[in-house]
């Protein structure tokens, strides 16, 4: 299975990270992934002067906001 991880340090959860879990929640059931990623929370990336960070799988941090949750899923793990 693979992962997808979104920092919840201070600085993360303060810019949205828990509405990030939650977006990439409800697209990782809207597209039946459920059995092909795995959502995890992850401690600091130390990225703390970027938007949310988001691993996939052992990848650098990728810098998200709630704004461009969607669109990052969509390219990064459906392909899109």
């Amino acid at each position: 299975m693979k992962a997808i991880s979104v920092c919840v340090g201070s600085s993360c959860h303060l810019k949205g990270s828990y509405d990030i879990i939650r977006i990439f929640k409800e697209l990782i059931n809207e597209y039946n992934l459920d059995k092909e990623w795995e959502l995890k929370a992850e401690f600091c990336c130390n990225n703390c002067r970027n938007p949310v960070s988001v691993r996939i799988e052992d990848s650098k941090p990728y810098s998200v906001d709630v704004d461009s949750a969607e669109a990052f899923f969509k390219e990064k793990i459906l392909g899109a």
